[in-house]
């Protein structure tokens, strides 16, 4: 069982083909190509230079996205490492509360420092009214929350969350999918940064970009807590090719929100179609999601038959639930793909349960 979908070199070995025979749904990623001017960026990038470690063109770029200064900015080597660092602060201010269902990096992460933590659970009912209010959290000093959250897709509403910000001597927001969600910026914490010294806000580019193979993300924090992980990181985080993409990609704000804007139709049109035509296979439930991914649960018994059929028979990978803490062998979660992709994935689906 993998923490992390999207293994496609292991899985086509196991399966004895080609990589890209193999649909991947278990990485939930935008399915456009890059922008062209993206792809002249990496044809151009100079191997012999060592990258800038202070990444502050990177860096300026993000905060003018944001609005922020660029010392309130750390890129990072996706956000996993910027985890790392999180943990790092996390694991010396108390016990860390992991809501549950929730992406098992958070308590890798606090493993590599020692840190405590424990788990509250989630209710695993939801409509689709989005932005829903936080629910009623336990007490701890470390707080970690996914906006919008992994795996359910639910999408918190800002007001529901800043409560948080003043019973918890620090809280980490892991928003890697919110620029995916149609109007997922007004419900960002990253405005609440500059009066909250214990607030951290990571960011990914790998899920807008479908960039999973460079590794990019950026942490928004107050500065001297910035400045300290930078103290405790390798050199050189960012490399030329990743920073020359990150350069192509951001440094036009009006073509960073024409792309948010079009990754965002998508989510809208693909996961309402694909909802609806999912409801209408028998033994599986699809719940609402706000974003390019989508959590089915069965109506008995385990869906790891399915899982294994869809991946034997058809070369379809989903993601394998029991990584996430709080959930089993009877849930999956797919991503949304583009329309042929999610039509190859209904033809199998219906393969197997209209048996």
């Amino acid at each position: 069982m993998e923490a992390h979908g999207g293994n496609l070199e292991a899985t086509a070995r196991r399966l004895g083909c080609r990589p890209d025979q193999i649909l991947d749904a278990s990485a939930s990623l935008a399915p456009f190509a890059l922008p062209r001017a993206a792809r002249r960026a990496l044809r151009q990038v100079d191997l012999r230079a060592y990258p800038d470690r202070s990444q502050w063109r990177l860096r300026q770029q993000i905060a003018l996205l944001h609005q922020l200064a660029p010392e309130a900015v750390l890129p990072g080597n996706g956000a996993a490492e910027l985890f790392t660092w999180a943990a790092r602060d996390a694991a010396s201010s108390g016990v860390s509360l992991l809501p549950q269902p929730g992406f098992a990096d958070y308590g890798r992460s606090l493993q590599c420092w020692g840190g405590q933590q424990r788990s509250w659970s989630l209710p695993l009912e939801w409509d689709q009214a989005f932005p829903q209010p936080f629910p009623a959290a336990s007490a701890a000093e470390v707080f970690w929350i996914t906006n919008p959250h992994n795996p359910t897709g639910q999408l918190w509403s800002r007001e529901s969350l800043e409560p948080l910000l003043a019973r918890h001597r620090l809280v980490i927001c892991d928003e890697a999918f919110l620029s995916l969600v149609p109007g997922g910026e007004q419900q960002s914490l990253i405005p609440l940064v500059a009066e909250h010294s214990n607030l951290v806000v990571i960011r990914s580019l790998t899920k807008l970009y479908g960039i999973a193979g460079v590794r990019l993300g950026y942490a928004v924090a107050q500065p001297e807590r910035l400045q300290r992980w930078a103290q405790w990181r390798d050199p050189w985080p960012i490399n030329a090719w990743a920073g020359a993409l990150a350069d192509a990609l951001l440094r036009d704000p009006r073509d960073y929100a024409r792309w948010c804007a079009r990754v965002q139709r998508w989510v809208v049109e693909e996961g309402g179609w694909l909802q609806r035509r999912l409801r209408d296979l028998p033994g599986i439930r699809p719940y609402p999601s706000a974003v390019n991914y989508l959590l089915l649960r069965a109506e008995q018994g385990s869906l790891q038959p399915l899982r294994e059929a869809l991946e034997q028979r058809h070369r379809i990978l989903v993601r394998d639930c029991r990584s996430f803490a709080g959930l089993g062998e009877s849930w999956l979660r797919i991503g949304l793909q583009d329309r042929a992709g999610n039509r190859r994935l209904l033809r199998a689906l219906g393969a197997e349960l209209l048996q």
